[in-house]
């Protein structure tokens, strides 16, 4: 921008897909924007929020999400029931700068997904999720993993206020994401509705007893023989793509020490990322380190189309294992699957599947020949059983027939010794 006198005024940094200088203002227009500090917290804890808005006052109450007998229809939704009472809060001097709000959370909350709504007076709407891990692990003894870090990284919120989502999403940009940023559409995390929010209703629907942890809490336990004293089941609930070197030596060697193990999603275990702080830095793939995702999944990640195409599965291990389907009326050559259909993105075995994986179902060349999704299960010579779903969002759907009925089975098999 140029004055009558002849100055010019660059604005922002330069931009780092295309090598030019942004010469145009970046305007972001502030909703109610917060985050917790932590991924988690125990009962009890006074969990740190913080909030920007250029509203003249909030009213905050928590909620426990998975019990509502609400559907959710819209991406920018959270929905579940209270636990504590609304807080006004006056936020006339805290509209330019934001702040920090402390959060007492109740001694007896039970291990879940929570989350902060925020309601400004002219209406708009803010949420900030957390998850709430139990004081003691291990007392229900299935661990229930939420995709905390692809939460963030699909996350692609301007913090910088550069014009560019702070994601390794957007191209050329940078390498890095950073823990603890509000979520875009009003802070709900990315694909939260599809993804996730079937099988949190699932869980509290059934009264499934479990530990929720996120996977900075899976990162902080000491190895794979303390996992193993603590859960005989373990459940990836949704896409955790991108994992530190100790998740995956830790999944491993629990895996190796006859630990369940239940993946909901498909492309899990793909990328290796380091952990610095809350900084999280995507490095290398797995397979390309040595270390295929398939040889503890059972499959990994082939194909996606960004969810144009989706079909149902076609069941085609019923004899191998007959368990899964019980009480569902399927058997070989069976569909099954939402209106939609699966898909988005899938996984088949490889090579280094363990010996004796089998295929319980497939959708047969959904992106072309070969291009077909497998759901999967196996067992290991120290007794583990691994499931995988082999697509994005079978998970999402668990409040659907025949899944439910397939979930409960699956439960009911893995979730013991």
């Amino acid at each position: 921008m140029a004055d009558e006198a002849g100055n010019r005024r660059l604005y922002g940094p330069r931009d780092a897909r295309a090598g030019r200088v942004q010469t145009t203002p970046v305007i972001r227009v502030l909703g109610v924007d917060a985050a917790f500090a932590r991924e988690s917290y125990v009962p009890g804890d006074q969990a740190k929020l913080r909030v920007e808005t250029d509203a003249r006052s909030l009213e905050l109450q928590v909620y426990h999400a998975g019990p509502e007998d609400v559907p959710t229809y819209d991406n920018t939704v959270m929905n579940g029931v209270p636990v504590t009472e609304p807080v006004a809060i006056e936020w006339e001097k805290y509209r330019s700068a934001g702040r920090w709000v402390t959060v007492p959370l109740g001694q007896e909350w039970r291990s879940g997904l929570d989350f902060a709504r925020l309601t400004a007076d002219d209406g708009r709407v803010g949420y900030a999720p957390f998850i709430v891990r139990p004081a003691k692990l291990g007392v229900p003894r299935v661990a229930v993993v939420m995709p905390t870090n692809t939460w963030q990284a699909y996350n692609l919120r301007d913090d910088d206020g550069n014009g560019y989502g702070d994601s390794w999403y957007v191209k050329g940009a940078q390498s890095t994401v950073r823990l603890g940023r509000p979520f875009l559409r009003r802070g709900v995390p990315p694909h939260y509705r599809k993804y996730d929010l079937g099988f949190v209703r699932w869980l509290v629907r059934t009264g499934k007893a479990y530990d929720m942890l996120s996977e900075t809490d899976l990162e902080a336990i000491s190895s794979g023989e303390a996992l193993a004293s603590r859960y005989d089941l373990i459940v990836i609930s949704g896409h955790s793509e991108y994992t530190t070197e100790k998740e995956f030596d830790l999944l491993q060697r629990y895996r190796d020490l006859g630990g369940n193990l239940i993946f909901l999603s498909a492309n899990n275990v793909f990328w290796h990322i380091r952990r610095e702080g809350k900084v999280l830095t995507r490095t290398a793939l797995w397979r390309n380190l040595g270390r295929p995702e398939s040889a503890l999944i059972g499959v990994q990640y082939r194909a996606n189309d960004d969810g144009r195409t989706q079909r149902p599965f076609v069941v085609r291990g019923w004899g191998a294992a007959s368990w899964l389907f019980e009480n569902t009326d399927l058997g070989d050559g069976s569909t099954f699957g939402p209106l939609g259909g699966y898909g988005i993105e899938i996984d088949a075995m490889t090579p280094a599947s363990p010996p004796g994986t089998i295929v319980l179902a497939e959708i047969p060349d959904i992106y072309g020949p070969g291009l077909t999704a497998q759901m999967t299960y196996y067992e290991t010579p120290a007794g583990a059983e691994v499931f995988a779903a082999g697509v994005m969002d079978f998970g999402g759907t668990a409040l659907e027939p025949p899944v439910s009925q397939m979930l409960e089975n699956l439960w009911r098999k893995l979730a013991v010794p």
